[in-house]
């Protein structure tokens, strides 16, 4: 029988597989580490690229806020000026009233009666003065009540005080509301 000896072929086959597949493995731990290179990469890439976004939003983010801080501020002033305006508009459309008012008080006045003070506290006139007598008082208190611009008036006070032996005088204080006439409210 002939000698054939197959165990170099084998031999020679093994190594050649041996060889390919580390060539394979090579190749493949190659290609892994070029892949995972190319991600990192992309993910650094992709993370600059977000932060640079993150960063612009930020900085509109403070643009706004200082907008909105502006916006605040004028807001603030609008509303410091409309309440200027409403006070002028009031005094405005007072100066004609208070005008009014004193010319109620002096066609009020009886004979023999004279203020000798008056305030104003809101709507109501705080009035102090003298008078011949209680009648003449009783009189101014009438008068008020009739007036179309005076409302509710109440004596707080009358003292009698003798200046000499033919001068008495009684001194009084009295309280009254100030009113519109209805002929007035309706025209506004």
């Amino acid at each position: 029988m002939a000698r054939i000896n197959l165990l170099p072929w084998r031999e020679e086959r093994r190594e050649e597989r041996r060889k390919r597949f580390l060539l394979t493995l090579t190749g493949v731990v190659v290609g892994s580490v070029g892949a995972v290179f190319i991600a990192a990469q992309i993910f650094s890439t992709a993370i600059e690229h977000q932060q640079a976004r993150n960063d612009y939003i930020g900085k509109q983010i403070a643009l706004v806020d200082e907008r909105i801080k502006q916006i605040s501020e004028l807001k603030a002033r609008r509303q410091q000026l409309l309440e200027r305006m409403r006070i002028i508009q009031d005094l405005q459309g007072n100066r004609q009233v208070s005008g009014r008012i004193f010319d109620q008080l002096a066609r009020t006045l009886p004979d023999g009666v004279y203020f000798t003070s008056v305030k104003m506290v809101g709507k109501t006139l705080s009035i102090s003065g003298a008078a011949e007598s209680n009648n003449r008082v009783s009189d101014l208190m009438r008068n008020l009540e009739a007036s179309d611009w005076f409302d509710a008036p109440t004596l707080n006070e009358v003292k009698a005080t003798t200046a000499g032996q033919l001068d008495q005088a009684n001194v009084f204080q009295l309280t009254v509301h100030q009113t519109r006439p209805k002929n007035l409210e309706d025209d506004q």
